[in-house]
């Protein structure tokens, strides 16, 4: 058999122990911030029933999904390409929509080849994001949840999106959400989660873009294009990335006129502080009851911020943030950093309608999600992972021989006992060996046992970063790092 060369598919990473320390300490850092905040946590399958996801983000998001074949891809594509042109061949439409067939051969026929082509029809895809199939659990378990239900969850999701920096087919999400309450204070406990979280992983300049989609319903109400707001959202959403001529060009295309452009300028291109810029939007939305709610929301959320104090956040109220995905519906949010030339690191929002698609009526629900490859981008070009962050072993005992390896034996389990990390080498190896073995994997103390060790009973400890060695009893050992660790 040919070797087979070893690779992943494109948009995937493997992430090795080093990586997954980082990671670690991300997705540690978030959950922390989020049981602080009163979140709970709960996973759902890779996988979801197609009709669950279709539909809920979008034409663009519906088209990168991945889909999977029902029972494994046991056809190849030449047999399924002759399964569906028999079918064609051996049917056709009437008027009415009907399917009609020439012949008893062909009737059987023809059903037996729609039974297969059916049976292979996808209709389970892997999971988009986590908002949709938290929705979906939360009807489907909804008389186990005390309300208002407060979840987070922090697992991989999968874009069948076009691989570059900063952006994966598999990545993983970090979401909270809560539902049942329709309280503007949790909006505004997201804005201080992203605060806290972020500045607690080293984030010293990072920009919270808020804005309302009540907002965009009101300018597309305004301006006479109401059935057109999806049109509208998507296009002013691209505006960082194509340009006021790039998102005039798109509207123009899906049906705008240059008199609405002309209407719809001065609102994208608001400047001035977030009351500055609701000042405005309360003047040009003066026509629209649905606007003047969405500029009453973002001035509430506000207000609450006021009465904290944000670590490192700006909030910038953003009227260009439209985040195209369908089920927002009130507030949504964008967050930046300012310091590393990256997509956005977080996002969220509103979604009143969103568990009413699976049968559950009057559910509001909010939530916000945080992308930690990104964020994991951004602390390995900032420098900000701390120095600990590459050792999972904090002490390692080596030994001359078998006696020293056996001698060793309870100082490893007194050790591990204490929370201290601690691999014991095997025996047989030299010294040297295994203390280069503790500097390639960062373990910052090192236990040496030998003859006149084992005779004296005071083992050699050695700082690794300092070089600093020096003669202590085994119970010394344990207090020393208990004390230091």
């Amino acid at each position: 058999m040919a070797a087979i060369k070893p690779s992943v598919p494109k948009g995937t990473r493997d992430f090795s122990p080093a990586e997954m320390v980082k990671r670690n300490f991300i997705f540690d850092t978030i959950k922390g911030v989020f049981r602080k905040f009163g979140y709970q946590q709960i996973e759902t399958p890779s996988m979801e029933n197609l009709s669950t996801l279709t539909g809920k983000y979008g034409d663009e998001g519906d088209k990168l999904m991945f889909k999977i074949l029902n029972s494994g891809d046991f056809l190849n594509k030449n047999e399924v390409t002759k399964v569906k042109e028999r079918i064609n061949e051996i049917s056709f439409t009437t008027q009415n929509n009907k399917t009609a067939v020439v012949d008893t051969e062909r009737v059987q026929e023809y059903f037996e080849l729609k039974w297969l082509k059916d049976l292979i029809e996808t209709e389970k895809a892997l999971r988009y994001d986590l908002t949709v199939p938290f929705a979906r659990y939360v009807v489907q378990h909804q008389n186990e949840i005390t309300f208002p239900f407060k979840r987070f969850q922090v697992q991989p999701v999968w874009r069948a999106d076009r691989p570059q920096r900063g952006r994966y087919r598999e990545f993983f999400q970090c979401d909270a959400d809560v539902v049942g309450s329709d309280s503007l204070l949790n909006e505004a406990e997201f804005i201080l989660i992203y605060d806290e979280a972020l500045s607690a992983l080293g984030l010293n300049d990072f920009t919270i873009k808020i804005n309302n989609r009540k907002i965009l319903s009101g300018i597309a109400e305004v301006i006479g294009k109401i059935d057109n707001i999806i049109d509208l959202t998507v296009a002013i959403d691209k505006l960082d990335k194509i340009g006021l001529d790039g998102v005039i060009k798109e509207l123009l295309e899906r049906g705008f006129t240059i008199d609405d452009i002309e209407r719809l300028k001065p609102v994208i291109l608001l400047e001035g502080t977030n009351s500055v810029k609701l000042q405005s939007l309360r003047a040009a939305l003066a026509g629209s009851v649905i606007g003047q709610a969405g500029c009453d929301e973002i001035e509430e959320v506000l207000n609450y911020i006021d009465n904290f104090k944000l670590q490192n956040a700006t909030i910038e109220l953003d009227i260009t943030l439209a985040r195209g995905l369908n089920y927002y519906t009130g507030a949504i949010f964008e967050v930046k950093t300012n310091e590393v030339a990256m997509g956005s690191v977080g996002g969220g929002g509103r979604y009143d309608d969103l568990t009413g698609m699976f049968g559950l009526k009057g559910l509001t629900g909010a939530g916000i999600s945080f992308g930690a490859d990104r964020i994991y981008d951004v602390m390995e070009e900032l420098n900000l992972f701390p120095a600990d962050a590459n050792q999972s072993t904090q002490v390692l005992i080596c030994c001359f021989d078998k006696d020293g390896e056996l001698y060793g034996l309870p100082l490893l389990q007194q050790l591990r006992e204490n929370g201290i990390n601690t691999e014991l080498y095997p025996a047989g190896a030299k010294i040297k060996k295994q203390l280069d073995y503790a500097n390639n994997k960062n373990i910052p103390y090192t236990v040496v046992i030998g003859s006149d060790e084992m005779q004296s009973g005071q083992l050699t400890f050695k700082d690794m970063a300092s070089g600093m060695q020096e003669k202590l009893s085994a119970k010394e050992i344990v207090e020393k790092l208990i004390t230091s660790l």
